[in-house]
């Protein structure tokens, strides 16, 4: 059921580039019908939203008014939560806040020997498009981690869209977007929704940058509106990789594997051990497990198509395995877990420990659960405050510094061709 590897074996490296490969190609028919339902939006607004909403959701909006969440209304959502949930939702959200606003970043100015002033201003973007998936499940979770950050940063205006096939409104995302400083939000999803985030339409204004996960429609509607407004990225399937010493409880880690296997069919879990009678194990846990998983035709496409079990010839090795694979998510399920940090660089978020699961990460750690996919965390960072703040240069040049660098100017622009450049420095100099 899952691909049993040793690196020892001579045909290792060939199967192990079979494993770690993905079919990064874009469904053609799709990337045509989302970029279609953009257009449509852009040249005809809230007319070709309803539209499109009323024939993907099964609704019957009738003005985009119709579909609008008042902030009043999320905090209504909020306070009649049951207490337990309350509770939850408020704890993880507290968490998320805290984590964040140490990621808060100041502006900064020197003055260089000239008396010129020279710095960097940070200031927060105008206006973020939160997308929040919908359909067959609802994600609170996704809404705290992709507005919490944006709300820590400071940006003015939040706009949320989710889809509520046949009009349900989901009470827990509802109130985990006015814990997040959600402005408004509109019960329409899929590429219309994008598109209004992007073009803006009569109701909707356009906003500065889209973020938050969809379906196939969702990220090839974000891929064609980017230019026009940023994006967060465009996140391929979920993946785990765990790395294990053979003293963690085989069935833990079996259930880790699970954990992110039961997401879709082509999400990816990997456990590197050195301890072969230990990866006999957690295959054996595997069996006894997944008979109990309501998700049990998932996580079993998922490991079969894309799951492993390798037995490496030390932790060292496991290392640079993992780091070849460059996982969203990376836990070290060792003692002394800090030993191999140091050994490890491409990573979305990294688990040190045997209690640090990574389900923690997903819901109430503090940490963004937004990670880069598809071995992008080798450029690639978590989403966070710094994904909502700009930078913009601050240049104040003295007079004495304007003497001794439009020569430089002068001589860098003439080597250009760009005479217009080189006239313009010259004139502040005095004569």
């Amino acid at each position: 059921m899952i691909k049993q590897l040793s690196t020892l074996d001579q045909d290792f490296e060939p199967q192990f580039e079979k494993l770690v490969a993905r079919d990064a190609s874009v469904d053609p028919e799709i990337t045509r019908r989302a970029e279609a339902i953009v257009q449509d939006v852009a040249a005809r607004g809230d007319e070709a939203v309803i539209e499109y909403t009323n024939r993907f959701d099964h609704l019957n909006l009738k003005t985009m008014e119709d579909a609008i969440v008042t902030r009043e209304e999320m905090l209504q959502a909020l306070e009649t939560l049951p207490a337990d949930q309350k509770q939850a939702l408020e704890t993880a959200a507290k968490r998320i806040r805290e984590f964040h606003e140490h990621q808060l970043e100041k502006g900064w100015t020197i003055t260089d020997s000239y008396g010129s002033v020279l710095g960097q201003r940070i200031t927060a973007i105008d206006s973020v498009g939160l997308y929040v998936p919908g359909g067959k499940a609802a994600y609170p979770s996704s809404v705290l981690m992709n507005a919490m950050p944006a709300h820590v940063a400071g940006v003015p205006r939040i706009e949320m869209v989710f889809p509520t096939p046949g009009g349900e409104r989901n009470q827990l995302v509802l109130a985990a977007a006015a814990l997040a400083g959600v402005s408004r939000a509109f019960t329409i999803g899929g590429a219309q929704a994008v598109a209004a985030l992007a073009y803006g339409t009569k109701t909707l204004d356009p906003v500065d940058k889209i973020v938050g996960p969809g379906n196939a429609y969702v990220a090839a509607a974000k891929r064609y509106v980017f230019g026009r407004v940023g994006i967060d990225m465009i996140a391929g399937p979920s993946e785990i990789l765990v790395i294990c010493d053979g003293k963690t409880p085989a069935d833990w880690i079996a259930m880790d594997l699970f954990s992110q296997a039961e997401h879709d069919e082509l999400a990816q879990a990997i456990l590197l051990t050195p301890d072969a009678a230990f990866a006999a194990e957690v295959q054996k846990s595997i069996e006894k497990l997944l008979p109990t998983m309501p998700r049990k035709a998932i996580i079993e496409k998922s490991l079969a198509n894309r799951g492993a079990i390798i037995v490496t010839r030390d932790l060292l090795e496991a290392c640079k395995v993992a780091d070849t694979i460059s996982p969203e998510h990376l836990e070290i399920s060792t003692e002394n877990p800090e030993q191999w940090v140091d050994h490890l660089r491409h990573a979305g978020a990294i688990f040190m420990g045997r209690w640090s699961v990574e389900a923690l990460g997903d819901y109430c750690a503090g940490p963004n659960h937004v990670l880069p996919t598809s071995r992008t965390a080798r450029f690639s960072s978590p989403l966070g405050v710094y994904d909502f703040l700009k930078r913009t240069s601050i240049i104040h040049v003295s007079e004495a510094g304007a003497q001794a660098l439009a020569p430089v100017a002068d001589v860098l622009a003439r080597g250009e061709h760009l005479i217009a450049h080189a006239t313009s420095a010259d004139y502040r100099l005095k004569k």
